[in-house]
This record gives C-alpha cells, structure tokens and sequence, in this order.
C-alpha cells in the first residue's frame, strides 16, 4: 500500500492535535498557553512527517 506524504502528514497532525487537546482539557478549561502548545504540536507533526521521506519498496534493509 502506498501513502502519499500529505496523507502521513494530515493523519499526524490530527493524532498530535487530538493528543494534546485531550491533555489541555483535562481540567475543562482551555488557556491560550495550551492552545498554542496544540498548534505547535499540530504544525510540528506536521513539519516532520513532511520531512521524512517514505520507505522506498522494494527494497530491504535488514538483510
């Protein structure tokens, strides 16, 4: 199966997104130091994933 790298990075980004909008709300109250602790999350995950290029098939590395 092949996935596209914008596909890797918008799966990522909603992963670390979600992961920390579940541990900001933790005590049911969003401060803007959390929000922006979400979008650098977000953006990161997004900026790596982007960066790190897919596994070219076909070959094998742990031979």
């Amino acid at each position: 199966m092949k996935i596209s790298t914008i596909a890797k990075s918008i799966v990522a980004g909603l992963a670390a997104g979600a992961t920390a909008a579940v541990t900001a709300a933790q005590d049911q109250v969003l401060t803007t130091g959390e929000g922006v602790t979400i979008v650098l999350a977000v953006l990161g995950a997004w900026g790596i994933t982007w960066a790190v290029p897919n596994k070219r098939s076909g070959t094998r590395t742990d031979i």
